[in-house]
């Protein structure tokens, strides 16, 4: 697999850091390739966690060329791994990261990216990262196509007295137990999702998506519960959406950080993804024309 790092400013002036990949058997200066993938992160993730440079690689390996980046305020700093910019964790909010990843597509387009520029661009998200992607496939006609793993139906997922406090404190902290960190949100990301509902109502959005959409859910996640990925079906077309429950795994499918090998569960959804980019942005499994 090749993989090729990259540095944006995104339009807020912050760093987007992330790789290019593609198949050892085409390069990515020569090819012309049938779609370009973007992968989204979650809340606390990054592009380096667990499951995200196996899939990746997959993605790659089927054909694709693949952007993994990490959004400006993830806190996870220019060694890839360890969450070092946590100011920056603080500030983030749901409209810094629908800018990011338009940054990403615009960086697409230009030729600003390592990549052959494609017209059939996908967007792959995980937890709060599918409904980033979401938002802006709703927004952007220049996405395509849409997976979601595990995504969330709403965003604002805390109780009037947890926002209150929230409020007043002007920052809530939130335990990373793998790293034993405590992350603090500043309020600014409350306020963001109350001065944009309409935008970001998430169930919304799939209403109104023009593109295919699927949604791969593990049965007994625990973080995201499978009611969320039933909600966001409803609400979707049912002639460009489909819902796949993935049974007997959790949010992850059974990934773990460090990365300790793959899992039937991750395994079905990778298929899946692949799968349905291929069918609907024009590209077969390892590159062939659909």
């Amino acid at each position: 697999m090749n993989s090729i790092p990259f540095t944006l400013n995104s339009r807020h002036g912050l760093p987007l850091r992330g790789d290019v990949l593609s198949s050892d058997a085409v390069s990515t200066e020569s090819r012309d390739p049938q779609a370009t993938l973007v992968v989204c992160h979650g809340f606390k993730g990054f592009k380096e966690w667990g499951m995200f440079p196996s899939l990746g690689q997959a993605l790659a390996d089927a054909g694709f060329t693949v952007v993994l980046f990490n959004f400006s305020g993830s806190g996870v700093g220019d060694n890839m791994v360890d969450f070092t910019e946590l100011d920056r964790f603080a500030e983030d909010t749901i409209s810094a990261q629908v800018d990011d990843l338009g940054d990403i597509l615009d960086a697409l387009q230009s030729g600003a990216l390592p990549a052959a520029a494609s017209a059939a661009v996908g967007v792959l998200g995980h937890s709060r990262g599918g409904a980033t992607a979401i938002i802006r496939a709703h927004e952007d006609q220049r996405v395509r196509c849409v997976v979601t793993w595990a995504a969330v139906s709403h965003l604002l997922r805390w109780s009037e007295r947890e926002v209150q406090a929230w409020k007043e404190r002007g920052y809530m902290e939130f335990l990373n137990t793998r790293t034993h960190q405590l992350m603090r949100m500043n309020y600014a990301a409350v306020e963001d999702l109350l001065s944009n509902k309409e935008r970001f109502d998430v169930q919304a959005c799939v209403r109104g998506l023009q593109v295919p959409l699927l949604l791969v859910h593990g049965q007994e996640d625990l973080s995201v519960r499978l009611q969320e990925g039933e909600e966001l079906y409803r609400a979707a077309d049912p002639s460009r959406a489909q819902l796949q429950v993935i049974p007997q795994t959790g949010h992850t499918f059974g990934a773990v950080h460090p990365w300790q090998g793959t899992t039937p569960a991750f395994e079905e959804a990778v298929k899946h993804s692949i799968q349905w980019f291929s069918t609907h942005l024009g590209a077969a499994p390892n590159g062939r024309p659909a």
